[in-house]
């Protein structure tokens, strides 16, 4: 009788991020799927080494599993599979900035599988925060403000696309009832209860806080490597030290709309003459 070895877990570090070894995403069982799902929820991103023979059809396979696969709006997508997303650094698909993915639509993806292929011999990291450790370090009335606020996040590229909606400052998750920090440098553009000098002070103490080193982990990547992260709880950041092509294709999976507190106050109204000129690149809306 053949012996079944059962896959191992590393956590990858003390805030966020689990390795799994001995899955093979193509013949996928039920079981490994319920603990990859069981170790996403725990720890909000998963790897998966050793899945250099993933077919495009068994990853798109993995991500219906969690729900209705996103077909991108704008990114580049491969041929005779749309659902997959090409992230390719020689067409420019590189982003150096912390961000959660999409949060300018209403109901933004809960969760991203990304298979990387080619890969620089040095750099090409990827680094995850944890959002939700990030609000529970929060002081009390720190914690107590962002309770009762909502943000807006939006997008515009060029003439071909644009996005904007509004969410809490604090989501609070559908499946673990956990609380998280919802604001990301790359779409939040402002809090609107607050005046835009305001809003643009405590983002930027958010956005820096949240970016702690003891709130994130690091991935080396190898090729054929497969990471899944919890889109509503985490921010991600692809280091930019690498000059060799860095190639992979991702698939998004759709989801819930935010939730949290109700905000307590109204929307915050200018005074007559008042005037706003942004100094962060997102803040795109001024009075």
């Amino acid at each position: 009788m053949t012996s079944v070895t059962a896959p191992e877990i590393r956590l990858v570090s003390g805030a966020l991020g689990a390795e799994i070894s001995g899955i093979d995403l193509n013949t996928l069982t039920d079981d490994q799927f319920d603990l990859i799902r069981d170790r996403l929820l725990r720890h909000q991103v998963v790897f998966l080494r050793g899945q250099q023979n993933l077919t495009p059809r068994a990853h798109i396979d993995f991500g219906r599993r969690f729900g209705e696969v996103e077909l991108h709006p704008y990114l580049p997508r491969l041929e005779s599979h749309p659902e997959i997303v090409v992230i390719d650094s020689e067409a420019g698909a590189k982003v150096d900035v912390w961000h959660t993915d999409m949060t300018f639509h209403e109901s933004p993806p809960i969760a991203s599988v990304l298979h990387l292929i080619d890969l620089p011999p040095t750099g090409g990291d990827t680094m995850w925060t944890n959002q939700c450790l990030v609000y529970e370090s929060l002081s009390a009335p720190l914690r107590d403000l962002v309770d009762g606020l909502t943000a807006i996040h939006t997008i515009r590229v060029g003439d071909e696309f644009s996005s904007r909606a509004e969410h809490p400052v604090v989501r609070v998750h559908p499946e673990t009832g956990r609380r998280s920090l919802y604001v990301n440098r790359l779409f939040t553009s402002h809090i609107p209860q607050l005046s835009r000098n305001e809003s643009d002070a405590l983002l930027e103490y958010l956005f820096r806080f949240s970016e702690g080193p003891q709130f994130t982990c690091r991935f080396r990547w190898q090729p054929g490597d497969v990471a899944m992260w919890d889109n509503r709880v985490t921010q991600h950041y692809a280091v930019n030290d690498y000059r060799e092509r860095r190639r992979g294709q991702r698939i998004t999976v759709l989801g819930d709309v935010p939730t949290g507190n109700p905000p307590r106050w109204e929307h915050y109204e200018p005074a007559p003459g008042e005037r706003y000129w942004p100094d962060r690149v997102n803040a795109v809306e001024s009075y």
